[in-house]
């Protein structure tokens, strides 16, 4: 694996200095719910169905791609996703969310090997109401930071676009969804424009004792694709729970999904595998 260059390194320290006071600035945690299990435990659970509640989290999420072309090959991705909540204003929070992947991309090539490292960090600010209504929202902005440490990690380029989400939580019911659109704005001359699209929609039922069963693919669209080769649609299901060892609160979950519309073009995968484990940190409410 080549060494990373001084600008990659510029990135991934910005990438770090974003996280660190994010964790220093948030309100001090709770407990975790004693015995994990009612009330506490089903509120907790709906809490982390919610992309901007009030919940210190920190998910670990494997995406294990299946059917990469050419060669039927196998890619997988560790995500470090911290998200932290922030008081803004006395009425409104900034919810900080960070994704910083851990990447092995086969050689597509060669048809053997592959590179290892780390990919571009993901940043979104979301201003969100701290005692929504009956539609829970937050807006701002997303940022990608140029951190992969080869070239088949990353663009190369740093972007900046807007997010937006907006949910619904009837019980026992979770419906939402999480949309960004990114656009280069500067970075390494000799690397392609930036403009893409993420697009989460995530249908969960919560089941009693923290158990949940959930549809949350990851619709992209790379606009700078040729025609007809431009979005990655996946569709499948998954299966959680909420619970706690010892006093730590904890979200596993394990879900998989199939690309059924796929661009027919080197690096698409047919399946993807999803195993995730966050750890929650509820925090203290004022009274």
């Amino acid at each position: 694996m080549r060494a990373p260059s001084a600008r990659q390194c510029g990135s991934l320290v910005l990438a770090m200095l974003l996280v660190i006071p994010l964790l220093s600035s948030a309100e001090a945690p709770a407990s975790a719910p004693a015995g994990g299990e009612g009330a506490d435990q089903q509120d907790l659970a709906k809490a982390v169905q919610n992309p901007v509640a009030d919940l210190i989290s920190v998910p670990l999420q494997d995406n294990l791609d299946l059917g990469v072309e050419p060669g039927e090959r196998v890619r997988n991705t560790l995500n470090i996703q911290p998200v932290v909540p922030l008081p803004l204003t006395r009425e409104f929070n900034l919810i900080a969310r960070v994704i910083l992947p851990i990447l092995y991309q086969p050689d597509l090539a060669d048809g053997s090997g592959g590179t290892f490292g780390l990919g571009d960090t993901s940043a979104t600010f979301f201003v969100a109401p701290k005692k929504p209504g009956l539609f829970i929202w937050g807006v701002g902005p997303a940022f990608l930071l140029p951190t992969g440490t080869a070239d088949v990690l990353g663009t190369g380029k740093w972007s900046v676009g807007p997010s937006v989400v907006v949910l619904v939580q009837p019980s026992p019911w979770s419906i939402g969804v999480l949309a960004s659109n990114v656009f280069s704005v500067f970075g390494d001359d000799d690397r392609g424009t930036v403009n893409q699209l993420l697009l989460q929609y995530f249908i969960t039922c919560n089941l009693p004792k923290g158990w949940y069963v959930t549809s949350a693919p990851i619709l992209t669209a790379n606009w700078e694709g040729p025609s007809g080769e431009r979005w990655t649609v996946p569709f499948g299901l998954g299966a959680g729970k909420v619970f706690t060892v010892g006093k730590q609160a904890l979200n596993g979950s394990v879900s998989a999904y199939y690309n059924a519309i796929r661009p027919d073009l080197p690096g698409s995968a047919e399946w993807q595998l999803r195993v995730q484990l966050s750890f929650l940190f509820p925090l203290k409410k004022k009274h």
